[in-house]
C-alpha cells in the first residue's frame, strides 16, 4: 500500500521545511510513504528547498496557474507514480501532519473513497467572525449541491483512493475543494469527514 502526500506550492520556501518535517514517515497499514511537490510557478527557492528536504517527486508547472490546476496536476503525477492513496495538504503548515493518520484510516478500513478534514469552521478560534460565517454558508450551499452533509467544504486537507483520484476532474478556475465535493456527491462516492486540528496561520487572514 503506497501513500503519496502531495503539496501544492507557490513561493513556500519559508514554510515548506516545517510542513515536510511534520509529515509522517510511516503509518500502520501503509508500506511506503513518499512526498510530491507541485511547484505552481514559484519564483523563490521552493524547488531548491524541496530538493534539500529530500522530497522524492517534484512537478513543475510552466507558470503560476493556481490551486485549481496544481491540485489535479498533483493527482495525475501521484497516480503515475503508483499511489494507492493520495493525501493533499497545504504548504503553509496549516494542517497537522499527525492528522494524516486520521485521514487515511477510513480508507484503509474500506469505508471511504474520499476523506475530508473538518476544521469545525463554525467555532474555529483562529477564524474571524466574518470568515466563520462565510465558511458556514459555503458549506451549507455545497451540502445542498452535493446532496450530502459537508461540514467544511473549503478544507484542502483530504485523502483519496487511487480510483477516486482517477474519477476527479477539475474544470473550474474557482475552487477545486468545492467542485470535487459536488462531483463526488453526484457520483455517490463514499465520503467521510474527520475532525482535524490546525496550526496558527503563517499568513495574515484577509477576512
Amino acid at each position: 500500500m503506497k501513500l503519496i502526500i502531495q503539496i501544492p506550492c507557490y513561493n513556500e520556501a519559508n514554510t515548506l521545511p516545517q510542513t515536510v518535517a511534520a509529515l509522517p514517515r510511516q503509518l500502520p497499514g501503509i508500506d511506503c510513504i513518499e512526498y510530491l511537490i507541485i511547484d505552481d510557478g514559484s519564483f523563490d527557492a521552493t524547488v531548491q528547498v524541496a530538493e534539500q528536504l529530500g522530497v522524492q517527486h517534484i512537478v513543475r508547472l510552466p507558470h503560476h496557474l493556481g490551486l485549481s490546476r496544481a491540485f489535479p496536476a498533483g493527482l495525475e503525477a501521484c497516480i503515475l507514480r503508483g499511489a494507492d492513496i493520495i493525501v493533499n495538504t497545504d504548504a503553509d503548515n496549516q494542517y497537522l501532519g499527525e492528522d494524516i493518520a486520521k485521514l487515511v484510516a477510513p480508507i484503509l478500513a474500506g469505508r471511504a473513497e474520499m476523506v475530508v478534514g473538518d476544521r469545525d469552521v463554525a467555532n474555529h478560534p483562529l477564524f474571524s467572525p466574518t470568515k466563520r460565517s462565510l465558511q458556514k454558508l459555503g458549506s451549507w450551499v455545497i451540502s445542498r449541491a452535493a446532496g450530502m452533509p459537508v461540514p467544511d467544504a473549503a478544507s484542502g486537507f483530504r485523502a483519496l483512493t487511487r480510483e477516486a483520484a482517477l474519477r476527479t476532474l477539475v474544470l473550474s478556475n474557482y475552487s477545486y475543494t468545492l467542485e470535487t465535493l459536488i462531483q463526488a456527491g453526484a457520483r455517490r462516492t463514499a465520503i467521510e469527514h474527520v475532525s482535524i486540528r490546525t496550526n496558527p496561520p503563517t499568513r495574515p487572514s484577509r477576512l
